[in-house]
């Protein structure tokens, strides 16, 4: 199969749909109001808490207009524990589709997707969480997220018309340029963008693997009854 290789590119895309799923929700009260202020028709897109977060923000009547729980666009309910939210195909086609292309445009439309232009995603804290005293490996597993690094290299492959946003340092600016330009971001914006969240999943990964590199077997099973079942 052929690969896609893109030759046309839009400087300025302008932010209509956000994707948005945070673990630190720190200048969410900041980024949500200068999308709604400098993007007036945006729909952000959200999940769990963050979807409550934001929410808790904003007016009954806005957020009815500009807020939708993904497993209500999604048409799948959150698995129990949070542990499946975004990995789904109309998420993955509204990230990955390059919207030039006629083929990618008939499977938006097939199963009713949407193209995404923004994804605001942070990780589960694991390397805030293995540097407490005392932290058991299962500690250390539950805090790897999966969802998460998938949506922003995903986001961040798209960059020639996707913005991956994984720093909460980065809103202000984006806001600012966002006013500046008619609810829009510029290719070099998204390039640098996606420089910065290749970087961080892959610190996020070197995370994880140097930690588990260092648990043995036995400590491991010292967190669990650990069965044989034939």
């Amino acid at each position: 199969m052929a690969l896609n290789r893109v030759r046309d590119v839009d400087n300025r895309v302008a932010v209509r749909r956000v994707l948005m799923s945070v673990s630190d929700k720190s200048g969410l009260d900041v980024l949500v109001p200068g999308l709604l202020e400098t993007c007036p028709n945006v729909v952000i897109y959200s999940t769990g808490g963050t979807f409550a977060a934001v929410r808790d923000m904003l007016d009954p009547a806005v957020a009815a207009r500009h807020l939708v729980a993904v497993s209500e666009y999604t048409g799948q309910p959150e698995m129990q524990g949070g542990l499946v939210k975004t990995l789904d195909f109309k998420i993955y086609l509204g990230l990955l589709s390059e919207t030039y292309n006629e083929a990618h445009r008939q499977d938006l439309s097939r199963v009713g997707a949407e193209p995404i232009d923004m994804v605001v995603v942070n990780l589960y804290p694991f390397s805030q969480t293995v540097a407490r005293a005392g932290v058991t490996p299962e500690d250390a597993r539950t805090n790897i997220d999966i969802g998460g690094p998938c949506m922003v290299r995903a986001a961040a492959k798209n960059y020639l018309r996707v913005a991956s946003v994984t720093d909460p340092a980065d809103y202000a600016a984006l806001l600012e340029e966002l006013r500046r330009t008619g609810g829009t971001l510029g290719f070099g914006t998204r390039l640098r963008l996606m420089k910065k969240a290749f970087a961080h999943t892959a610190g996020y990964d070197q995370a994880i693997a140097a930690f588990f590199a260092d648990v043995a077997e036995p400590d491991a099973r010292s967190a669990y009854e650990v069965r044989d079942r034939l």
